[in-house]
């Protein structure tokens, strides 16, 4: 899979994961909405304008978007082992992780790719 469509899912689930988290998802007792919820939403958004820019300025986001996931996993890491039941709560959480993982890996590896092909011209 190319970066750049790695990117656009990993965006795409973002978003996803962040408005179902606000806007969806049941809250127990005691529990309000809390804007925050919508960091997945925001966070995909800046993908989708990395994605934008991808062709006309590849370096600059093929640079910001491996950091932003890789900030993203260690923040949804964090909120994941405090949650003691598996609820739905948790699994968004593990989804925002495993899309974050998966584009970190494939940026990563393209980044790979580039320096054998610049190191065998």
């Amino acid at each position: 899979m190319k970066p750049i469509t790695a990117n656009l899912l990993n965006a795409l689930i973002l978003i996803g994961c962040g408005l179902y988290g606000y806007f969806l998802l049941p809250l127990g007792p005691g529990e309000h909405q809390s804007v925050t919820a919508l960091i997945p939403a925001f966070a995909g958004i800046i993908f989708l304008l990395l994605g934008a820019i991808w062709t006309s300025k590849p370096k600059i986001a093929a640079h910001v978007a491996p950091v932003l996931a890789l900030i993203l996993i260690i923040m949804c890491a964090m909120r994941f082992v405090k949650i003691n039941d598996w609820n739905a709560k948790k699994y968004v959480f593990l989804i925002c992780i495993l899309s974050n993982l998966i584009a970190l890996i494939i940026f990563v590896n393209s980044f790979i790719q580039a320096r054998v092909l610049k190191r065998n011209q």
